[in-house]
């Protein structure tokens, strides 16, 4: 193992380098809802005139310098410009750029892990609400950091857990396209029969092809973040699939949620999940669609999936929308016959099993990226003589 060598953050990074974009010039802007935590890659980007904001190249890292922003692992690495291009974002990102003699990808991890963001945690000041990452903190903040080789090593260790994540989700992208374009095909435009809605369907109500299962109100002074009881699932907690939350809790009406379940949220938005994490308990103001045909997720998630956004664009609320049984009565549903339910029932239910699978993968290939990620930056683990 070569010796690291310590050196100030400043020193490995151009942070927040100088770039020109001219006013009003059409550019990409990447926006903090693009940030997925402790994501390599940014989900996309949109074409918008410049009038400010942050700047950044292909291959920068930006990382979110707002509370919980941060706190909620806001890092990701620019992927969606052309070497050439200049992009922008939120004020609120601060962007460190590789300085010659370092990778890329090992400045990437290396603000990803607790070296750089305990500090940068640590350094914010302002309201509690919105409290700032104080920069010039980390611009001298000493690190120790061993040579280009070895740094490539590092990073290409992650990296590779990292890619295989970003392959499932690429293939779980597809599956879901691949469903919902069948069910529209199937169930919308009716192209196996003709154009027109076969005669033997009839029309019914939700509760024909699904129980609707709801959350318990847990004690929320039982929750805990240090992994005691079983975790819960919070309406928060449903995009990203995590659990944070933990309760000690036996509630007697408590549900567990299994992969594969249905799950939506009842209040700010109501969109439908399959869940692809471990068992957890149902928390209140969250629900389930427990379908009667255990081989039908795919054709309950999607017949729900456009009431759910109906109710959700139509409804106006002073604060925060919700959504509840009143609501779910009124789901009235066209079903088909026996033998097309099972026919479709044969195409999706394999890519639903593949979907939940690939998040079961990825959730168990982040947490070795996480657990490794702390050891290979302070150099507690060497993989120096390991060729990779």
């Amino acid at each position: 193992m070569t010796k690291w060598l310590t050196k100030k953050l400043e020193d490995l990074a151009h942070i927040n380098p100088r770039e020109s974009i001219s006013k009003g010039a059409i550019a990409k802007k990447i926006s903090m809802n693009q940030l997925q935590p402790f994501s390599r890659d940014v989900l996309g980007y949109e074409l918008e005139p410049f009038y400010g904001g942050t700047k950044f190249r292909n291959g920068d890292t930006i990382m979110s310098r707002i509370t919980p922003c941060l706190e909620n692992g806001k890092i990701a690495q620019i992927n969606v410009l052309e070497d050439d291009e200049v992009g922008f974002g939120s004020t609120e990102y601060i962007v460190f750029r590789a300085k010659n003699g370092v990778d890329q990808d090992f400045l990437y991890y290396l603000v990803c892990s607790p070296i750089i963001r305990d500090i940068a945690i640590n350094s914010m000041v302002g309201s509690s609400g919105r409290q700032r990452v104080q920069t010039d903190v980390l611009r001298i903040l000493e690190i120790k950091t061993p040579n280009c080789k070895e740094q490539k090593k590092i990073s290409a260790a992650l990296k590779s857990l990292d890619d295989k994540i970003a392959v499932n989700t690429a293939i779980n992208k597809n599956l879901f396209e691949q469903m919902q374009a069948l069910y529209k095909a199937w169930f919308v435009d009716f192209e196996p029969f003709g154009g027109f809605r076969p005669s033997d369907w009839s029309d019914t109500n939700i509760y024909t092809i699904a129980n609707i299962i709801y959350g318990a109100p847990f004690a929320s002074k039982l929750f805990n973040t240090d992994g005691l009881g079983k975790p819960i699932v919070r309406i928060r907690d449903l995009k990203e699939q995590s659990l944070v939350t933990f309760t000690t809790e036996e509630h007697p009406k408590g549900h567990l949620i299994h992969p594969g379940d249905i799950v939506v949220g009842m209040d700010g938005e109501f969109r439908p999940y399959i869940w692809g994490n471990e068992p957890a308990w149902l928390n209140q103001r969250v629900c389930i669609f427990e379908c009667h045909r255990p081989q039908g997720k795919a054709f309950v998630l999607y017949t729900i999936k456009p009431f759910l956004n109906k109710i959700e664009q139509t409804q106006i609320a002073t604060t925060v929308i919700h959504i509840g049984k009143k609501d779910f009565d009124a789901f009235e549903i066209v079903l088909p016959d026996e033998a097309t339910l099972e026919n479709f029932d044969s195409l999706t239910a394999p890519m639903i099993e593949k979907i939940v699978n690939n998040r079961l993968q990825n959730k168990r290939l982040a947490v070795l990226r996480d657990t490794l990620l702390p050891k290979l930056m302070s150099a507690e683990l060497d993989i120096s003589n390991i060729d990779l």
